[in-house]
Order: C-alpha cells, then sequence, then structure tokens
C-alpha cells in the first residue's frame, strides 16, 4: 500500500524527467544546442548589469552623484586601456596615475597591449567610439569564451552537454564576473585560456599553442597558461617524439608574454623592467603569500568591510575547489592551470581588494562543480545557478558603485 509522500513525490518525479526529457529533446537541435551557451551568458550578465544599474541608482539618490552604470564599468584600470587603445604607450591622458598616485612614461608599460589593440582595431569601424569598442571586445570575448567553457565541459572526463552549459553559468556567475562586462582585459584572457585548454584536452596542439601565445599579450596570468600547456605539450612529445604538432605548440606558447617583458625590457633599460613597474606603481610583488595571509587573518579577525571578507571566503573556497579537483580526477593540465592562477594571486602581495578579480581566471576549478551539478535534479541545478547568478550581480554591483577602493 503506497503512502501519501510516494503519492506527493509520485508527480514530482514525472515533472522532473518530463523536463528533463523536453530539455534533452531540444538541445537535440544544432541550433538550439550551439545557441545556448551564448544566451546563458547573455542572460546571467544582463542580471548582473540590471542590477549594477539599480545600485547605481540608489547611490545616487543617497549620495547626490550622477554616476551612470557607463562610468562605473570603465573605471579604474578600464579607464588605463582606454588611454593605451586611443593614444599609445606614450599619448595616454596625465590625468591617469598608479596606485600611489603618481605618473611616469614607464607607468603605462604596466598595462599589456592585447586588450587596447582589440579595441583599437573595432574603434576604426565606421560610427564607433572607443568606449563602445572596448565593451563590444569585452562582449564578444565573452561569447567566445562561452563556447570554449562550453566545448571544455563537454571534451572533459565524464563531461556532456549539461556539463557544459553549467559550466558556462557558473564562470558567468563568478562572484566578480562583473569584470567581464567592464571596460577590462579578463574577458579577452579568459577567451583565449579556454580555447588554449581545449586545445590541450583534445590534443590539438597548435590551437592550444596559438591561443596561449595570444593570452600572453593580454594578461600576465598567461604564466599559469603557459606552464599547463607546456607540460602536457612536453608530456606528448615524450610519448611521441614525432609529433610535430606537441613541438610547435609547446614552443609558440610562450611567445606572447615573454615578448612583451622583452619589448617593456628594452623601453625601460632593465631585464625585470615589467616587474619593476608594478612594484614601483602599485606596490606589486610575489612574496610567497605573506602578504595575503596577514590580509586574510586582519578580516577574519575583525571584519571591517562586506567585500574584504568576502574576499578572504573566496580565496578559501579557491583552495578547497583545487582539493576537490583532485578528488574528481579532473584532467592533470587543467589543475595545473587552476593552481598556477591560483598561486600567482595568493602569492602577491598589492591591492588586496583586486584579489577576487584575479582569480577569475581559474574558471577550471569550476569544472568538478559542473560535473556534479549535471548528474543532480533538474530543479536543484535550476536553484543553485540562480542563487549563484543573484550573488554575483549582488558583489559585482556593490564592488563596483559602493565599495570605494580598487578591485
Amino acid at each position: 500500500m503506497s503512502s501519501s509522500a510516494d503519492v506527493v513525490e509520485a508527480p514530482a518525479a514525472v515533472h522532473e524527467s518530463s523536463a528533463r526529457s523536453r530539455m534533452a529533446e531540444w538541445l537535440r537541435h544544432p541550433a538550439a544546442l550551439w545557441t545556448a551557451p551564448a544566451l546563458i551568458y547573455l542572460v546571467v550578465r544582463q542580471v548582473g548589469l540590471f542590477v549594477l544599474q539599480l545600485v547605481v541608482e540608489f547611490q545616487n539618490k543617497t549620495t547626490g552623484k550622477a554616476d551612470t552604470s557607463v562610468d562605473n564599468l570603465k573605471s579604474w584600470d578600464g579607464e588605463w586601456f582606454l588611454g593605451i587603445a586611443q593614444g599609445g604607450y606614450d599619448d595616454v591622458p596625465q590625468r591617469l596615475t598608479d596606485a600611489a598616485g603618481r605618473r611616469s612614461a614607464e607607468t603605462p608599460l604596466a598595462f599589456f597591449p592585447g586588450y587596447p589593440a582589440l579595441i583599437r582595431w573595432v574603434d576604426g569601424l565606421p560610427g564607433v567610439d572607443v568606449v563602445g569598442a572596448a565593451f563590444a571586445v569585452s562582449l564578444i570575448s565573452g561569447l567566445f569564451c562561452a563556447y570554449g567553457l562550453f566545448v571544455l565541459g563537454r571534451a572533459v572526463r565524464d563531461g556532456s552537454v549539461p556539463t557544459g552549459l553549467i559550466l558556462v553559468t557558473l564562470f558567468a556567475a563568478s562572484p566578480m564576473a562583473v569584470v567581464l562586462s567592464m571596460t577590462y582585459s579578463e574577458a579577452t584572457f579568459c577567451a583565449f585560456a579556454a580555447w588554449a585548454l581545449v586545445g590541450v584536452v583534445k590534443k590539438r596542439w597548435i590551437l592550444a599553442g596559438v591561443c596561449t601565445a595570444a593570452a600572453g599579450l593580454v594578461r600576465p596570468t598567461a604564466a599559469a597558461l603557459i606552464a599547463a600547456v607546456g607540460l602536457a605539450a612536453l608530456v606528448a612529445v615524450i610519448a611521441d617524439r614525432r609529433d610535430w604538432r606537441a613541438w610547435a605548440g609547446g614552443a609558440v606558447a610562450p611567445l606572447g608574454l615573454l615578448g612583451y617583458l622583452a619589448w617593456v625590457a628594452s623601453r625601460t633599460g632593465d631585464l625585470s623592467g615589467w616587474f619593476g613597474v608594478q612594484q614601483r606603481g602599485w606596490g606589486s610583488k610575489f612574496d610567497g603569500g605573506a602578504a595575503t595571509w596577514e590580509f586574510a587573518l586582519g578580516h577574519l579577525a575583525n571584519p571591517r568591510s562586506v567585500l574584504e571578507t568576502g574576499t578572504v571566503w573566496l580565496l578559501a573556497l579557491a583552495i578547497v575547489l583545487v582539493f576537490y579537483a583532485f578528488q574528481r580526477r579532473l584532467e592533470w593540465p587543467l589543475i595545473v592551470y587552476g593552481i598556477g592562477v591560483l598561486v600567482m594571486d595568493l602569492g602577491s602581495n598589492g591591492l588586496m581588494n583586486s584579489k577576487a578579480r584575479l582569480l577569475l581566471p581559474a574558471f577550471t576549478l569550476l569544472v568538478p562543480l559542473a560535473l556534479v551539478l549535471a548528474r543532480r535534479r533538474l530543479s536543484t541545478v535550476l536553484t543553485v545557478l540562480g542563487v549563484a547568478t543573484l550573488f554575483s550581480a549582488w558583489f559585482g554591483a556593490y564592488s563596483l558603485a559602493v565599495w570605494q577602493y580598487a578591485i
């Protein structure tokens, strides 16, 4: 004899199965399948922008300011990238300074050229200004990244279409994903990184090498990508010395980063020129994590702001995700890349408030979560992703419109 609970649960189970079946049938159509990553990315990011607009309007009413969402989305480093895109490294507006309020001929060299170069190319189109070009490059880069993550989610061990779509959602709903919609270089870097790692997982070494080299012209975080791609290519070469594609991919991978560092060295007359610019202008250097540890202990013992305390917990969560990636037997190059990004973030001092943003490229640490969620009930998946989207929207809006320091 059936209990009343069984009677209640049966329709729910039937509804769940029916919903999954309808979704699976919809995704069988190639047009729907390959439209889904873009739609998911755009919807999640639009929620973030909508919440940002609400917070900006509320702040304006309470403080008497007249800020706009666009003002916030092109603030801080975004102004530097726009200035470099407009005038090159030698003609950046003089009002822009380093973290200490200083400015010299070498200060703009702290910012890598890849993203400003793309802005300049788009800015050359009829009727497009530099700000619109910057937002366009970030948007298009984000879409390319979404498709790269979708393919990666399908290609990893035990991967699937749902895994890929969930991975796209988790990335677009990362705590500091608002930067993907800013005039910042994160979206462009993540796009190149995602496709480089697709190349590694699928053994397409030329794709991996070229995308890694391109990433090296966008952000210094490419060092983590070079380590992952280079080691994977080396293992492939050891397994088959005749694999010329692995040789070529591994050789090409570091050219972008090394090329820019060499150019800055020639401009400054110092082999460690870029690192010197970073340390003198932003107080940023690798200290093995001493400053981060002090920051974490200080804010856990005496919380002073939501953003800084939240940043500490996000760093702790990232460390936990590394161990979870090992437990889930994620492909080792993806773990190497994730650890590399995390070590560069935790191990450097400088602006502590930017650490949550600098975690964004460590998207491979989200893959095990996507694999687990892909096996859960649809209602559970939608609830988790919905909460993540709303939290990301609030955290990003607070960081830009309320928090008074750099992100």
